[in-house]
């Protein structure tokens, strides 16, 4: 892992592939994940992808903010300070990196030169079940089964990609994920969308049941420049569950940038 020091604390990111064809894509994970759940992205090894772990994740070095935009303006800074180190220019955002990297777009565009987004498992609003926000607070391996169950994190896939992701989310903590989940429930830019002017891809796996494919069908209507994509067989993490599928649609949109 590598690091960088910003608004004094350390953020960590991983290179996951360094070859030279095409931009820096920088991939941010979701709730209660970490940079691992790209490394699947790492097998794009002709191009040059990064993944970060946000604060309080992975790595990086946690931040006091209260869920909402004082989260996402906190990821924002982990973003930027590690697309300004690697030149990345792509951001790749999943579930609550999408969220945050919609909020780049649209509010502090002016501290980075983006050339494209890639918005997966995500959507312009993210409305938390009230169930789930209750289980978060006072039953946190009850929030974890539920998200794992099919259709939610994952359809299909083997029993060990669960229980890793079951470790990693209890890794992070319940706190950690309580904030993740509440900024994702306030977070809402429906209106907002055309002022993205960056390329975006939205691309969702096809039996996601967190954010289903209309909510990636009303971000290719809204955002000016936006193209869609499904990913057959898989539900809110396809770059885990589809990755031969997840990347080559990645390095198609990536080519026609």
């Amino acid at each position: 892992m590598e690091r960088v020091t910003h608004h004094g604390r350390e953020t960590a990111y991983r290179v996951l592939a360094d070859g030279d064809d095409g931009p820096t894509t920088l991939c941010i994970h979701g709730s209660g994940g970490t940079h691992a759940v790209w490394r699947a992205q790492a097998r794009l090894r002709e191009r040059s992808i990064v993944a970060l772990d946000l604060s309080g994740h992975g790595e990086s070095a946690d931040v006091e903010a209260a869920p909402g935009v004082e989260t996402l303006d906190a990821y924002a800074a982990d973003v930027l300070a590690v697309a300004n180190e690697t030149g990345a220019s792509v951001l790749c955002g999943n579930s609550l990196g999408g969220a945050v990297a919609q909020w780049i777009a649209i509010e502090r565009a002016d501290e980075t030169d983006l050339d494209g987004l890639v918005l997966q498992g995500t959507g312009a609003k993210l409305a938390v079940l009230q169930d789930l926000l209750g289980w978060l607070a006072d039953d946190f391996e009850r929030a974890i089964e539920f998200l794992h169950a099919d259709g939610r994190l994952f359809h299909d896939a083997p029993e060990e990609y669960r229980e890793e992701s079951r470790a990693a989310m209890r890794e992070v903590g319940g706190a950690t994920v309580e904030r993740d989940f509440r900024t994702c429930h306030e977070f809402d830019v429906r209106d907002r969308l055309s002022a993205i002017d960056a390329p975006v891809l939205a691309v969702v796996g096809e039996h996601d049941r967190l954010t289903p494919p209309s909510y990636h069908e009303f971000l290719a209507a809204e955002i000016p420049n936006c193209e869609r994509a499904l990913v057959a067989d898989a539900a809110h993490l396809a770059m885990i569950e589809q990755p031969a599928a997840f990347n080559a649609v990645l390095a198609e949109f990536l080519d026609r940038l």
